[in-house]
């Protein structure tokens, strides 16, 4: 069956404009939003609903499921059913808490395994999962209801010893291909299954617009409709129909405009009208919807509609968008959950309290240790009547009724399990295929590629054997950065792909390349690479620059031990978004940028070396999901160097040249 490949011709905006036919009005209503204080205000016009266009996927009830749903919560108590708006980490939880406090979801946080043992089996995993749904069957309640376990499976199982991961978004996006992201998605499900756990937080659906967010490598592209085509893709590879042992529940996440933060900050301000929160950072959630997601998960940024004043309104508490927009005129009647302790964030609330937030439309709440305090408070907040009891009917008839339609309340997760074959949890031939698709060639000026087998080659560079420096962040723990090699139970690094590809005996290796004779050799490829980063952490902060050898001086370093001596040098770049590297291109004869392309190095040898009859076996065939910047200031891909869209290949050159290299401060 051939492999489709989407085509986007037109920026989010045209596509808006031209399925629509609304942009006109919506930006009538942008010179318009000055009379509008805030988006909590903005919910009270109706004519603001109508410049969200429907979502294509018309709700379609189901009287029978409904009056089950109906049936179940008419049953509950109020502690029952706040029980239920529960989620909790395992590392804070008990088989036993979840069935005294009618617990109605557990997670594992980044670096959470059961046990707390990093090498735990897949066994391990369901045999925890069964734990907790048996106790969550065994409660006083009139009708039990079944507890679902959720997983940050970002790009692969990636939280379990010895699963494959898959690139991260970013070079996902690189590859322009739907087909191979729903097969990401089938195989993702499959392993999460493996383990017992029916529920996985993704797709991230971030179109990101400054590359100083640290969470850039969760993002598919900066262009909207790429990201829309993705999602639905990427939710039907992960959902299926719900009605298969390999299907989970899939998330969107993280509604609305995470991407679109002031420089970048995590968590930070959205300052965009609300046409550009349409046409742009709301693309995802249509592709979404369209291919029927059953949970979204808020955001921790806030939208500033106007660009004015200190903040806008948190997402966590933002009732216009989490109910009007998406639960009303969207038509999403699955649940809305929200992120680690985001509530606290909203103005007068507590990680245990936020009537706000609730009220908004948060149906199911992430409070990871302090759970027990959460139910407490909020069974006051009812009382007391800060919260309608209306609220909370709608918040656990969402989530039971999700449960009903993946399943859970047929077969405890650890049965379907035990079932899965052994090797559930790996799938290192689609991993290397994503690999090869997802790298982009910005230069080949002298055409060194693809790179002889029977050749004497040097590699250098601390990217060249860590697992951990090609899976980045999210990668058996949150951050990625307490990882060696040994922590991962498959994969094989680039050095080990490219002793496997032409031979040990043919390839040197140095860390540094310092004190090497380079004319000995006939070629050279380095691998540079960012250390691992994930959320908050992996901010570039403003007015920092966006030159990877001011952070990664080493990197510069090996390339200046093996550059310039007559010997052509190859460089592979890990990273997690586009940088400056004018300077790492200048010393390079051809420059690839490989992403975080997960476990399977493999599919980098694939493409730099030839077949063994001496023709190209795999050509590159990855292109900019974002584009690549000139100066070091540029974040925002106003001055690209390379645009989005670029790549090269043996087929397609150009002459890159050499590049500017001056760095000049960024300005205030």
């Amino acid at each position: 069956m051939p492999r489709s490949r989407w085509k986007h011709a037109f920026s989010g905006l045209a596509i808006a404009a031209m399925l629509w036919g609304s942009w006109p009005s919506v930006r009538a209503q942008e010179a318009h939003s000055e009379t509008f204080a805030t988006p909590q205000v903005a919910a009270a016009a109706p004519e603001r609903l109508a410049l969200w266009p429907v979502s294509a996927r018309a709700r379609q009830s189901d009287p029978l499921l409904e009056a089950r749903v109906a049936a179940i919560v008419s049953r509950m108590t109020l502690e029952q059913k706040i029980g239920q708006m529960t989620q909790a980490d395992i590392r804070s939880i008990t088989p036993e808490d979840v069935r005294r406090h009618y617990i109605g979801s557990i997670l594992n946080g980044g670096g959470a395994w059961p046990n707390m043992q990093r090498r735990a089996s897949p066994a391990d995993w369901a045999a925890l999962s069964g734990a907790f749904y048996t106790a969550s069957m065994s409660t006083d309640m009139a009708t039990q209801v079944p507890i679902i376990w959720g997983t940050d499976a970002v790009h692969g199982h990636n939280n379990v010893y010895g699963a494959t991961l898959f690139p991260h978004n970013i070079g996902l996006g690189a590859a322009r291909d739907p087909d191979l992201v729903q097969r990401i998605g089938r195989s993702t499900a499959r392993a999460a299954r493996a383990t017992g756990i029916t529920w996985v937080f993704a797709p991230t659906l971030a179109v990101v617009q400054d590359q100083r967010w640290g969470r850039s490598y969760e993002s598919f592209s900066s262009d909207p409709a790429l990201v829309r085509d993705y999602a639905a893709h990427y939710v039907r590879g992960l959902q299926g129909d719900l009605n298969a042992a390999s299907d989970v529940v899939a998330t969107a996440k993280h509604f609305l405009g995470d991407g679109g933060t002031f420089r970048g900050a995590d968590q930070g301000d959205t300052r965009v009208p609300l046409s550009d929160l349409i046409a742009t950072h709301a693309q995802g959630y249509y592709g979404a919807l369209e291919a029927n997601v059953q949970t979204v998960m808020a955001s921790y940024n806030s939208w500033n509609e106007t660009g004015a004043g200190e903040r806008g309104v948190r997402m966590h508490a933002n009732r216009y968008l989490l109910t009007d927009v998406l639960k009303g005129r969207l038509g999403f009647d699955g649940f809305v959950v929200s992120d680690w302790n985001a509530i606290e964030q909203a103005p007068g609330c507590r990680r245990t309290s936020c009537p706000d937030a609730i009220n908004a439309g948060i149906d199911m709440v992430m409070v990871p240790e302090d759970w027990l305090a959460f139910i407490r408070d909020t069974v006051e907040d009812v009382r007391r009547g800060a919260i309608p009891m209306s609220r909370i009917d709608d918040a656990v008839s969402r989530i039971v009724r999700v449960k009903l339609r993946s399943g859970l309340f047929d077969a405890n997760p650890a049965a379907t399990a035990a079932a899965m074959p052994a090797d559930a949890i790996a799938d290192a031939e689609l991993a290397r295929e994503a690999v090869r698709e997802s790298l982009v060639l910005l230069k080949d000026d002298r055409r060194v590629l693809p790179l002889r087998r029977g050749i004497r080659l040097l590699v250098v560079g601390k990217g060249a054997d860590s697992l951990s420096l090609q899976s980045g962040g999210w990668s058996r723990t949150w951050q990625g950065t307490e990882n060696t090699n040994e922590d991962f139970a498959t994969g094989e690094t680039l050095l080990t792909a490219i002793q496997r590809t032409i031979g040990p005996e043919r390839v040197t290796y140095s860390e540094t390349g310092a004190g090497i004779n380079v004319r000995r050799f006939d070629a050279v490829i380095a691998v540079l690479a960012e250390t691992p980063y994930a959320e908050m952490r992996g901010d570039i902060a403003f007015p920092a620059t966006l030159s990877h050898s001011a952070r990664y001086p080493e990197d510069l370093a090996a390339l200046d031990a093996v550059s310039g001596q007559g010997v052509p040098v190859v460089t592979v770049l890990y990273s997690g978004r586009t940088l400056f590297a004018n300077d790492l291109i200048n010393r390079s004869d051809a420059f690839v940028a490989a992403w975080l392309p997960g476990t399977e190095a493999g599919g980098i040898a694939d493409v730099l070396f030839r077949a063994p009859n001496g023709r190209a076996q795999h050509d590159f065939t990855g292109r900019l999901p974002f584009a690549w910047p000139r100066t070091p200031c540029d974040s925002v891909g106003h001055g690209a160097r390379f645009q989005i869209g670029y790549g090269l290949s043996y087929a397609r050159q150009r002459r890159v040249g050499r590049l500017p290299e001056a760095l000049a401060p960024c300005a205030q």
